[in-house]
């Protein structure tokens, strides 16, 4: 098969099946894994994840869980971990949806005495296995991402107030601030962001440059942001003139 043919072939199998690792495409295509790696290069009709590709992204479309759970898992471990460093006891703490968020809650200390709010049913049975005791927003399920939605979550949210927040986003780009391809989640992401004392962005590189739909936050909205790898200058610039507290290169 010419490079081309196997390049087009991969396109194909990983727009059908919503992913592929570089695994599963070697064997398909019965070349090495370090060639696989040299196609995924630099073609823009794919986006490179943890240990293979996804179908490349438009401003308007979103990753379902799963998918998400397949990215970046190492980095959103290690930044879970660090993350929940930033508990202390008798905190009121919110967990927004994600990935992310969950890998934090997953951290939370054995010892803690906080309580605990969130719009994730996942999140909330992490925290509950935990002994923490949990309060849900309530809402309309979306099953793309198992986050609550809705005027019953966003009345919760209006009528409680946070120490904490753990907030996660799907862009953080310069110019466009923080971003969600959802209405109802910006909606939601918003009254979280004003309902916190401290809010803490969990995000892994993959998300700096992106843009979604719906912007929810500006960068002078969060008080401190832990990402896995060392962010580049302007990004640096953007987030230290707007006082955010910077915790990069998490778990490198």
């Amino acid at each position: 098969m010419l490079p081309d043919e196997r390049k087009r072939k991969i396109v194909d199998l990983v727009t059908e099946e919503n992913g592929c690792t570089v695994t599963d495409l070697a064997g398909r295509l019965d070349v090495s894994e370090a060639t696989i790696r040299r196609d995924l290069e630099d073609d823009d009709r794919l986006e490179r994840s943890h240990g293979g590709a996804l179908p490349a992204r438009t401003v308007g479309e979103e990753r379902t869980y799963g998918q998400k759970q397949v990215q970046n898992r190492d980095a959103k471990r290690a930044i879970g971990e660090r993350a929940a460093a930033e508990i202390q006891d008798n905190q009121v703490i919110f967990f927004d949806s994600g990935t992310t968020t969950i890998e934090v809650a997953k951290n939370v200390p054995p010892t803690a005495s906080v309580t605990a709010a969130t719009n994730s049913p996942l999140v909330s049975m992490q925290l509950a296995e935990a002994g923490v005791e949990v309060k849900v927003t309530g809402g309309t399920l979306r099953r793309s991402t198992w986050s609550l939605v809705g005027p019953t979550g966003e009345q919760f949210l209006e009528r409680t107030n946070f120490d904490l927040l753990f907030l996660g986003t799907n862009g953080i780009h310069p110019n466009a601030g923080l971003t969600t391809p959802n209405e109802d989640e910006a909606r939601v992401k918003s009254l979280m962001c004003e309902r916190a004392s401290w809010v803490v962005l969990v995000a892994d590189g993959s998300k700096l440059g992106r843009r979604s739909f719906f912007r929810f936050a500006e960068f002078d909205d969060v008080d401190a942001y832990v990402t896995d790898g060392s962010l580049a200058s302007e990004y640096r610039e953007s987030f230290e003139a707007a006082n955010v507290e910077l915790v990069d290169g998490v778990g490198t």
